[in-house]
Order: C-alpha cells, then structure tokens, then sequence
C-alpha cells in the first residue's frame, strides 16, 4: 500500500495539468448540478419560496371590528402576529375590467411577518414622503383630471387579471357605493389564496388614511398567526377562535389552502424539471467520467512501465482508485463550497435561485444528495478505468503495434487527389475513425444538446400560448358579461359591441355544470357560439362542430368518461337529459380539459328560454386586449364585467426564466464534455500527427487539422442532439398535455433560425475550444512526440 501510495503521489507531480483538469471538471460539475437543483426548487415551489422570502403567517383570521386580536400573541405557539390590519371589501376596476378587493390598511414600512414582496413598482410611502400618497380623489364618473390620488398595492394574482401596472390609476367602490380613483404604486407575491374570478377575492395594501376615506369606519380586521410548529395550525385555529370568539371570527384562511392553490403548478412545474433534472444528472456523470477515463488512457505507458517492474493489477487498479478519488472528492468539496458561498454573487436569475434556494424544501437532501452520488458515480466510473488500467500488458511497445485508424477510404483518396485541402480530410478522417469510436464521442456530446433543444420547445411552447393563443384554445381574448337589470339587453350589447373596430367576431355563450352517467361527477357543458357563427375551437382530432347535437371535448373529459371522438356522451342538466355526439378533440386549458363544447342553439332546444351567460370576443389580429376592453369601458360604462380569458402561460411565467437558465448550466456541462473529447482526441492521434509532421505537413495545416475534426464532431453531435431533443421534446410536452387534461397537440416546436443558432454555436464553441490544443500540439517539435509511439 506504502508503494501504491507513493507512486500516486509521484503520478499526481508528473502530471499536475492533467490532475487540474480532472479536479476542476469535477468541481464544475457538481456546480452545475447545484444550480439546476437550486433553480428546480425555485421554479417547482413558487408559493413555499414567497412564503419563506416573505416570513409568512401560517393562519389568518378575518374578524369583526372590535375583536382583541391583541390576546392572540398569548396564545401557546404562536410565534410571531402580523397586524392586526384594518380592511374593508371594495370593487376596483380598471380598464373595464372589474375584481373584488379586499383592501387592508398597511403601514409606511412594511412588516416583518406577512411581508408583501415588491416585484414591480414600489411600496406605499408616506404623505410626506410623496405628493399625494395619503389623499383620496372622490370622483363620480371616473373622468376628468385627477389630482391628490392614493395609492394602492396589488396583489400580482388580482392586478393581472385588471391589467394594472405601476403608474395606472384604478376605480374602487367601497361600501357605502361611493368611486374614489387610487394610483397602482407597485404589484406585490402574498402567500396567501390567489384571486378567484367569481369566488375568492383579492388583495390590496393601502395606507391607513386612505382606508378611513373609502370605508368611513365600516371595517373588519385581519391578522395573521406565524406559527412555531406548522403541523399544529388546526389545534391553533381552534384556540384563536375561542380566545376571540366564535361571533367575531368572519374567515379562516389556512397555510394549506394557499399552498393547495398554487399546488397545481407545482406538480406540473415539477415534473417538467425532474426531466431535466435526471437528464443533467447523467450528462454530468458522462462527463465526470469521461474526463476520468481520458487520463487514465493517456497514461497507459506509465501502467505498462509499472507492471514491468512488479506492481501486480490490484496494485495498479487500487493506485488509480485512491488518486482519483482523492481528485474526485477535491472537485466536489470546490464545487459545493464555490456555490454555498458564491452562488447568490451570480447574476441573473441563478442568482436569485441560489440566494432563496437554502429557505426551500429539499435544499438540505439536495446538498448533501448530489455530492454524494456524484462521488458514488465518479468512483464507479473509476473503478472501472482502474480495472481496465490492470489489465493493461507490461510490453509498452503493444500499443505502437496496434492500429490506431483505419485506413485511408477511396473516397478520402479521391478528395485528396483533386486538391481538397489536406486538413479537411484528414479532420473528416480523425473525427469519424470508426463507426465504434465514432458514436461515443458523438453520443455523449449529443446529451447535453439533446437536453437543450426538449428546453428549446418548452420555451417556444410557452411562447405559443402568449404570441398565437387561437392554437391553443384561446380563440377569444375578452369575455363580456352584462350586468342585470341594470345592463343592456342581447341586442343592445351586441350593437355596442359591434361599434367597436378591434373586435373581429362576438360569440354568445353559457355554461353549466352537467352530471356524468352514472352521476358520480359534474363537467361543464358549454355551449358557445351558433350554428351560423361557430365558435373557431382548437381541433387537434377529428372535426370541428358543424351540424345539430355535436360537440368537440378537452383530452380531460374524454380519460374520465372513457370515450373517443366519434362516441354519444349522455348527461344531465337540471334533471333532464342532453346527448351530444363527439366529432371532436379539442384543446382545452380550462377546467382540466373537464370541458364539452357545443353550441348554444343545441342547449336552447333542451331549454328555450336559454339566454347568453357571456359574449366571448375574438379581436382582429395584432389587437391590445387592454385597449379593447378600454373602449369597452368607455362604451358602454359600467353596465359590463369585462375579463380577460386565462392563460395557462401565466401560471407558468416563472420557467421562462429557469429554463433559460437550465440552458446555461447545460451548456457548462457540454463544454466540460467538449473539452474532454478534444483532449483525449489530441493524445489518442499523437502517433498519427508525428506521422503527418514526418511526410511534410506544416504546423498550420496540422492545427487546422485537429480544429476541423473538432468541429466536425461537434457539428454531427449538433445534428443528431436537435434531432432527438425535437422528437423527445415534442412526445414529454405533448404527454404532460395529456395528463394535465390539456390534451396532446400544444407542443410547438422551435424556429429554425433557433436551432440553427444552437447548431452553430455548438460549432463555433468546439472551433475555440480546440484552438488552443491544436496551437499547442502543432508548435511541439519531433523530438518532443518520440515518447508517444509507446
């Protein structure tokens, strides 16, 4: 053992530069690994990162005016209370868009417990910190000019679906009927229950005085509870109410019910970055191991040496493992402290993962997890190099006797005859030997950039819902609701709706909740459209509706039904039966896909004093929803709800971000792949470059020489990577459509100028990345490579 001991060390002094690249490659592994883990866990756990960032109360209480909340920091386990709050229920609109708000009185500086993050704007200020940021202006039209105007901060959830953004000035009704016109100063993430069109309401932070204006005294009050124990939330509620008050207490609202909100995109989030996730994971293992196996090749010749003088193989297989391990264990102590420390300093979005990734579920087993099993992979890998170095011959002149390529083709010949340049043949040649040895190099460096292009169609699919929303069931971008008695008949809205010019078609629809056979669960039947005028849905199976009694369904309703395009589905609606034929497949983001589509002449002839419920409007292409609905407004005043139609995209908005940033941390990876390869290339053709030096070949033509084969490869893994990634992209998208209820059909791929950026980027990175090894290796001297023909 004392002699396997001090030959590692002798070995590690001999080649100091390769052991560097061996350690750094290890560390800049696991670094990339940390950070995909850190952005999964930023991207999958939305509500639980704003709830940690935030310091979040574990239970808020809405009370009557005059409850003692302040009794309620007595209370066994409660840690921290934030509040309590005064609020007040109002109306806000904007841009004809209306939403129910809650709004709560909040101070100057904002709270610990409960704090709301700012992500765009800013908070409230003070009134003598801002012109007019404590008045209120009372307006009775909501026009003219506006001066002295509050401010109010929304929540991101009820400020998107108003379409308000820092600098624009809503209208709230408060309690007592009368408008008053507040400044949006900022939009700010509460871990507390999102908005809910028609059911739970929105938040707002305004200042004290701008509450007593709107409410005038009518207000509750709202405290929030930060518990110790989390798990004892119920056992507190019960105590909290008693101390209050049974009569007092108005709402409970729980950590678990915000949580349960946000737990849809979670899952999804999360199971579309696990893929990613298991992916990286096995390119950074190919790749730690690659760079491991490559320096045990390149010192063959010192393994034949040591076998001629007497280590045994377990000698020679056990001195590899050590040293190796010992690099192995080095990179992965650099990497994890290099991103512990640093990882928060990188800017962008990685950034900001790595600085909240500590406070998120998961982050202790992941630190500890990913060294781990890196180490575990690194020492397989080893060990199996190891084993191979055993069984190395003591004959150093073995290897020089054995074919190192094969030999010239006919066609290579011909090319060389009619005066192709001899570094383009020979780079062809050097890249693709063999077919053996042609596919590793190939595959491992397809990995990276096969991950990459499945990240490129998530992007672009994403993309889809925002730039072509009528591909993927969006068609209508406003619905417009009449407010009755006081709104206007059919035939009054749809004149005014017709006035205005964005507005391409107006589509009359209602929906209602149906029961299934067997009556074991609802779906929503809606009939949108007529027959006339159908409604222009999303077919990706079959056909579009087009006669009497037929209807297209979402991908969810089929699996739960259990039927296929072309069935009869019957159901009932308030006791009595509809049957529909299923000429159709649609895609459906509403609902979990839980949604038949047919139109509203079919419903009217099971109930003919049916009336519309909503118009839905379809705008004329390049239209702002925003100022559609402003002219809406405008129109027809306050007699119409309008809203936008949801989009799935919203939800999703934080992977726009992380998968730009997964697509950085996989480049990292490819580039430690790409250097290996070169590497390794370079060593392994040592004998064949000493050769081409000896028949006449100059220093350039060499460099040139090893940068085309280079090239070459990179560019043919390029082209397989994009092309697997383009079909596995498609079928992963495509899958989690269809267990989302979605439905298959919404992958989109990317554009080609994308993938041709991505193919020569690839290119232009293997070209630089040999540069420097091709400089080095043409400037050595013949005397210099005599060694390598061992």
């Amino acid at each position: 053992m004392r002699a396997t001991l001090r030959w590692a060390q002798a070995d590690f002094r001999a080649h100091r530069g390769e052991a560097l690249f061996v350690v750094l490659a290890s560390a800049g592994v696991i670094a990339s690994l940390l950070l995909a883990g850190a952005l999964f866990g930023y991207a999958a756990n939305p509500w639980q990162r704003v709830f940690n960032q935030s310091h979040g109360a574990h239970i808020w209480l809405h009370t009557r005016a005059g409850a003692d909340t302040g009794a309620l920091s007595g209370v066994d386990g409660v840690e921290a209370l934030s509040g309590p709050y005064r609020t007040t229920a109002t109306t806000v609109e904007s841009r004809g868009a209306r939403a129910g708000v809650t709004l709560r009185a909040a101070p100057a500086e904002p709270p610990q417990t409960g704090r709301p993050l700012v992500g765009s704007g800013s908070w409230l200020t003070a009134p003598d910190e801002g012109p007019g940021s404590g008045a209120v202006s009372r307006s009775g039209s909501g026009s003219g000019t506006v001066s002295g105007v509050g401010s109010v901060v929304l929540e991101t959830s009820v400020a998107r679906a108003l379409w308000a953004e820092p600098g624009d000035t809503v209208r709230v009704t408060g309690p007592d009927g009368a408008p008053h016109l507040l400044r949006v100063s900022g939009t700010a993430d509460a871990a507390e229950p999102r908005y809910q069109p028609g059911g739970a309401a929105g938040i707002g932070w305004v200042l004290p005085a701008t509450l007593e204006e709107i409410a005038r005294g009518d207000t509750g009050l709202s405290v929030g509870l930060r518990l110790e124990d989390p798990g004892d939330t119920d056992f507190i509620v019960q105590r909290a109410v008693t101390v209050l008050g049974a009569d007092r207490v108005a709402e409970v609202t729980k950590w678990q019910q915000a949580r349960a909100d946000a737990g849809g995109d979670d899952r999804l989030l999360g199971a579309m970055f696990a893929v990613f996730g298991l992916g990286a994971l096995l390119a950074a293992a190919l790749a730690a191991s690659g760079a491991i196996g490559a320096r045990v090749r390149g010192q063959l010749r010192d393994i034949a040496v040591l076998k001629a003088i007497g280590f045994t193989p377990g000698q020679v297989a056990r001195g590899f493992l050590v040293q190796h391990l010992a690099f192995a264990l080095l990179g992965v102590a650099l990497g994890t402290t290099a991103i512990a420390l640093l990882g928060a300093r990188i800017p962008g979005r990685i950034g900001v993962a790595a600085a909240v990734w500590h406070d998120l579920p998961g982050h202790t087993s992941l630190m500890i997890g990913i060294p781990v099993g890196a180490v575990l992979l690194i020492a397989a890998s080893t060990g199996l190099s190891a084993w191979r170095a055993g069984r190395v011959p003591p004959v150093p002149v073995a290897r020089a006797a054995l074919p190192s390529a094969a030999p010239m083709t006919a066609l290579g010949k011909r090319a060389l005859g009619v005066r192709v340049p001899p570094a383009l043949v020979l780079g062809w040649r050097a890249a693709f030997p063999r077919r053996g040895r042609t596919l590793v190099p190939v595959a491992r460096l397809a990995l990276p950039l096969v991950l990459i292009t499945v990240a490129l169609v998530a992007w672009s699919t994403l993309d889809q819902f925002r730039s072509r929303p009528a591909q993927m069931g969006l068609a209508a971008a406003l619905t417009v609701r009449a407010e009755q008695p006081a709104g206007p008949s059919d035939a009054e809205l749809e004149k005014t709706l017709a006035a205005v010019p964005d507005i391409e078609a107006v589509h009359p629809g209602a929906e209602m909740a149906a029961l299934v056979p067997g009556q074991t669960g609802t779906i929503t039947l809606r009939g949108l459209g007529t027959a006339r005028q159908p409604y222009p849905s999303a077919v990706v199976e079959g056909r579009a509706v087009a006669g009497p009694d037929e209807a297209v369904a979402g991908q969810g309703l089929l699996d739960l039904l259990g039927v296929r395009v072309g069935d009869w589905v019957r159901m009932t609606v308030g006791g009595r039966p509809q049957i529909l034929h299923l000429v159709g497949r649609t895609i459906e983001p509403e609902s979990g896909g839980r949604v038949i589509t047919t139109t509203l002449d079919a419903l009217r002839e099971r109930d003919p004093q049916l009336r519309p419920a909503y118009h839905a409007l379809v705008l004329r292409e390049g239209a702002d929803p925003r100022a559609v609905s402003g002219a809406l407004a405008t129109a027809a005043g306050a007699t119409l709800e309008i809203r936008e139609t949801p989009n799935p995209a919203d939800r999703l908005e934080p992977a726009r971000g992380v998968i730009g940033a997964l697509i950085a941390v996989l480049a990292l990876i490819g580039l430690i792949e790409l250097l290996t390869l070169i590497g390794t290339g370079v060593r392994d053709r040592g004998r064949d470059l000493l050769a081409l030096k000896a028949i006449g070949l100059t220093p350039r033509q060499i460099g040139a020489m090893i940068v085309t084969a280079a090239g070459l490869t990179a560019l043919a893994a390029a082209l397989v990577g994009t092309a697997v990634g383009l079909l596995s992209g498609t079928w992963l998208v495509d899958t989690q459509g269809a267990s989302s209820g979605i439905g298959a059909g919404i992958a989109q791929l990317p554009p080609l100028p994308v993938l041709l950026t991505v193919i020569a980027g690839a290119v232009l990175g293997a070209v630089a990345a040999a540069a420097l090894p091709a400089t080095r290796t043409a400037r050595r001297r013949l005397a210099d490579s005599l060694s390598e023909t061992l």
